[in-house]
């Protein structure tokens, strides 16, 4: 909890990044490490967290400087984790997968990293960034599954509707480790 708990926007703003809700962080936590976090480690190894919970207060602030923080309202059972969407609880990290940034320059992609965790973890949303391999990773009670990328071009890879939802991908992840159970 305490990779998830801190913030670089609290400790140079002075700012306290603790949840009103405890209780709920936690469970929306254990639902997030439980079902995408630890299967995650226990395949590809040891993972970077970059962000994970931000408090209200915290993330308005980040949201209101511009500081890669959507609003409150958006980010509810996401990066804030002690409360509810309307669709119920959920919880939102940023990661970095040192295996797959090792493979980047082999040309490994952001794309089959993507594929793989759509075909083997119950996930919600991911996210992908240009920079280090980071992307969101999200646990949700009612998920979206929806895949987006910040990477030219930008937009959604897939989610719900989409031709290249369903079925099998494991040809565009080609050498990628099978799923570990921790």
């Amino acid at each position: 909890m305490r990779d998830f708990l801190y913030s670089e926007i609290a400790a140079i703003e002075g700012m306290v990044n603790l949840p009103d809700d405890p209780e709920l962080a936690i469970e929306a936590g254990k639902g997030l490490c439980q079902n995408l976090l630890e299967p995650l480690q226990a395949t590809f190894g040891r993972l970077a967290i970059r962000s994970a919970y931000r408090s209200p207060e915290v993330n308005a602030f980040g949201c209101k400087h511009r500081l890669s923080c959507a609003s409150n309202e958006k980010n509810r059972a996401r990066h804030i984790w002690d409360q509810r969407s309307r669709g119920g609880t959920g919880a939102l990290t940023t990661v970095v997968v040192p295996w797959l940034v090792d493979r980047l320059d082999q040309g490994v992609t952001w794309e089959a990293m993507a594929w793989w965790i759509h075909d083997h973890l119950p996930y919600s949303e991911l996210q992908f960034f240009p920079k280090l391999g980071a992307f969101n990773i999200g646990w949700h009670e009612s998920p979206r599954r929806t895949i987006y990328s910040f990477i030219p071009p930008r937009g959604f890879l897939t989610k719900p509707g989409f031709a290249n939802h369903e079925g099998d991908h494991r040809v565009l992840y080609p050498g990628f480790p099978e799923l570990v159970s921790p």
